[in-house]
């Protein structure tokens, strides 16, 4: 089987009206268009030609679609799920629990009673989310920890009324505390130390954290009364070139700020949020899952394997991803598993060895490959990732 998908665009406030709708070669409508889905999520699954969707497919014959072991070692689920993700805003402050969190949070929002649509529940499934966001185009982002000797040499830069027993607190290595203590203040109580690092920004004229007071600045702007702005304090800012890559364990905090990449992630919705939204937060549960380790350097860049090739090493078990960069050449990927592909630019046909099934795909669109299907033939001229179970 190799499929052509049809997939779902999601309409969240902070998507860009334009981004997607230029990747597909469409006339924008002026509405937010954040994600398009690429996979099997009940929640908005990938339509084959002949009407039934991925999920239905899957949970009718996991064995044949998936490919037995991979089947058997995901109780008959699609183990990921691929997203185009625009942002012409900032994402939620979040953070997502490991396997063993997800079990136990699950199991504790199902034996309470909590519906699984309801807004304030936390585990919507009893899976990880590990992701991983490749840049389509510059990408900026938040993403872990930074180092705490840089975080206090920022903090005295700016000096700003209000945070010096932040500073206290990150010198004597007490992240978590300084975190959770911010995290579970009231609206009232952040106001003041929001307008003071604003205040701060907007005198600062140094060069060495320009990048990082241009984003708090803005971000205290746009959020005068949330906590998530303090907890950009202590990220990494990154800016993601084209095709660089940050890998997002179970644990690691992080927020989207602007751009459009190629999203990949265990199929699950579980995001537990901090700040920056308007959606629910819960402060103590977030912080249980939070891995506080500082990460000096965020940014995952590609390796190229083969020519044409570059695969992102994560090591995840729920996913592979490779780019396949065509320039008029067939491209042959090894096979791994079921497969989405997904063109990102130019025109390229997805066909696979032990069958005459093609799919001509142009930028924006993808094809399904079964488990059990052979090696990948990609030709044409353009990018496509490979996205397969492990």
């Amino acid at each position: 089987m190799v499929a052509k998908l049809s997939n779902t665009i999601r309409d969240y406030a902070w998507g860009s009206p334009t981004a997607i709708p230029a990747l597909l070669g469409v006339e924008p409508d002026g509405t937010p268009q954040a994600e398009l889905w690429m996979g099997a999520h009940e929640s908005a699954p990938s339509v084959l030609p002949s009407g039934e969707s991925l999920y239905d497919l899957v949970s009718a014959r996991p064995a044949d679609i998936l490919g037995e072991e991979t089947a058997e070692q995901f109780d008959g689920r699609f183990p990921f799920l691929a997203k185009i993700l625009a942002a012409a805003q900032p994402l939620s402050i979040q953070a997502h629990p490991s396997p063993e969190q997800a079990v136990e949070g699950f199991r504790r929002d199902e034996q309470a009673g909590v519906p699984r649509d309801a807004a304030d529940r936390n585990y919507k499934d009893a899976w990880p989310k590990p992701e991983i966001l490749i840049a389509l185009e510059p990408f900026d982002a938040l993403v872990g920890f930074r180092p705490l000797d840089r975080t206090v040499a920022l903090l005295e830069a700016l000096d700003a009324t209000g945070l010096e027993g932040l500073t206290a607190q990150l010198r004597d290595g007490k992240l978590q505390d300084a975190f959770t203590e911010f995290m579970s203040s009231d609206r009232d109580a952040i106001r003041p130390l929001v307008a003071a690092l604003a205040e701060a920004c907007s005198r600062y004229a140094g060069q060495d954290f320009a990048v990082e007071v241009e984003t708090l600045g803005r971000l205290a702007e746009d959020f005068p009364d949330d906590p998530g702005v303090l907890a950009a304090l202590l990220l990494n800012r990154v800016r993601l070139e084209q095709f660089e890559s940050v890998y997002l364990p179970a644990g690691n905090v992080h927020a989207y700020l602007r751009g459009t990449g190629f999203e990949v992630m265990a199929n699950s919705d579980n995001v537990l949020r901090g700040g920056l939204t308007s959606k629910h937060i819960d402060v103590p549960e977030l912080v249980s899952v939070i891995d506080f380790e500082p990460l000096a350097d965020p940014v995952l860049h590609g390796r190229i394997v083969a020519p044409g090739i570059t695969a992102y090493e994560t090591g995840c078990p729920y996913f592979a991803v490779r780019r396949v960069d065509l320039g008029g050449e067939a491209v042959v990927v090894p096979a791994e598993g079921a497969r989405i592909v997904a063109v990102v630019d130019g025109e390229v046909t997805v066909g696979a060895e032990g069958t005459d099934e093609t799919e001509a795909l142009s930028a924006g669109q993808s094809a399904f490959l079964r488990g059990p299907e052979g090696a990948c033939n990609l030709r044409g001229s353009g990018t496509a990732f490979v996205v397969s179970a492990r």
